[in-house]
């Protein structure tokens, strides 16, 4: 859901560079990749970029999508989407830099080791685990060891918190800088679609089985919706959670004013806003600052957030976010379908013009011993079986004032 913060040593050097959202960093400043425009770069992470549009067909009576920038050769990162909104004209959905300061950013180097940089702008999506998990260091400091009902699971660890001898754990999955294969796209009536496959395997060695994980990204006038089916096509049973880390921009730059919706009864507290790791005690939103419940939501103001909201109510089975720019008469419904999402990370920095909402399908650090056994919900999934991660983005208007 959710949706910023230095992690790990090979991050340090990064943190004037890369924003990631939920880890206490900034996002880089917001610049216009026209619709109408190619894009300025062939290829990132060594792939062909695919570009879905359409055209506009209300003659600006209602806001509609006008296109979708996709990165197969980063995990299908979902890099930029724009709308076309009454009386604002052409916008970006996402808070993300142009294509060729992307290309730069995301080149496998220092940086990006791990793929880091594909998670500190646009949509990256995360899998097998979005979030944190924690674990025993190794001796060279690369890798946490972490156990799965009595099987034991080795991890990168690619992030910590900048505070001196901050913890070091493993972030936001194991796909950040794969390839897509069988990419190809489809042209409806209103729009258009990009599918593709990844044929994780083991994820490089990391995960007790075989996945393959297949992709489907949708634009229509009304609607983008991004589809991630996993399957075990290996002989082990194998632990799975699927989640997106889309930062949502502002479009009038007034972050204070801006509202968010949270239909959530409970919060995951957490021991600081460095590590951002859960106690394992989750408490009630109602009467604090963290209840956004409210149907037009609550003003960020000032207020910081990274936080795992829980305890979710549903519309239609759906966990519906709403980002409300209210100064430029726009909002997003942020609406995660599957029934596997039980919890929503919102990172929202008040210095920075972007919430950060990340449907997901755990709570973090899911194997941490503060859980008590709670499910924490991620999905075991035994040979041949799949689950399906599905979110779907619409946008709205305010009413008019009466």
């Amino acid at each position: 859901m959710s949706v910023p913060y230095q992690r790990c040593l090979l991050a340090v050097a990064a943190a004037a560079l890369l924003p990631v959202a939920g880890c206490n960093k900034p996002a880089p400043p917001v610049q216009p990749e026209s619709a109408s425009q190619p894009p300025a770069v062939a290829q990132v992470g060594g792939e062909n970029i695919v570009q879905l549009k359409r055209t506009a067909t209300s003659n600006g009576a209602k806001p509609e999508f006008l296109s979708a920038t996709v990165l197969p050769g980063r995990g299908m990162n979902l890099f930029q989407i724009t709308a076309n909104i009454p009386g604002k004209g052409e916008v970006q959905v996402f808070a993300s830099p142009t294509l060729e300061e992307a290309a730069g950013k995301l080149n496998g180097g220092a940086l990006d080791q791990n793929g880091n940089a594909s998670f500190s702008f646009g949509g990256a999506f995360l899998v097998p685990y979005p979030n944190r998990i924690r674990g025993k260091l190794s001796a060279d400091g690369k890798t946490i060891t972490t156990e799965w009902k009595g099987k034991t699971i080795t991890l990168p660890a690619n992030w910590a918190g900048k505070k001196p001898g901050a913890e070091k754990h493993a972030m936001h999955g194991l796909i950040l800088a794969d390839k897509t294969d069988d990419v190809k796209t489809e042209t409806s009536s209103d729009g258009q679609t990009v599918t593709g496959v990844i044929h994780a395997g083991n994820f490089g060695g990391y995960w007790p089985s075989q996945t393959d994980l297949n992709f489907s990204i949708a634009l229509s006038g009304d609607a983008v919706e991004a589809t991630i089916t996993a399957k075990n096509v290996g002989n082990e049973d194998e632990p799975m959670a699927i989640g997106w880390h889309p930062y949502f921009n502002i479009p009038s730059g007034n972050r204070q004013q801006a509202r968010l919706h949270i239909p959530a009864e409970k919060l995951a507290q957490v021991n600081n806003y460095d590590d951002v790791f859960p106690t394992g005690k989750i408490v009630p939103v109602k009467g604090t600052k963290y209840d956004f419940n409210a149907p037009d939501g609550v003003p960020l103001d000032n207020n910081f957030l990274d936080d795992n909201f829980s305890t979710l109510k549903r519309t239609d089975g759906a966990v519906i976010v709403n980002v409300t720019d209210p100064a430029a008469n726009y909002g997003i419904h942020i609406e995660g379908e599957s029934p596997e999402i039980k919890t929503v990370q919102v990172y929202a920095p008040p210095e920075k013009n972007f919430v950060a909402v990340e449907e997901q399908f755990n709570f973090g650090d899911p194997w941490g011993k503060e859980w008590k056994g709670m499910d924490t919900g991620m999905v075991t999934l035994k040979p041949g079986q799949s689950v399906t991660w599905k979110c779907k983005l619409a946008l709205f208007t305010l009413p008019a004032a009466k």
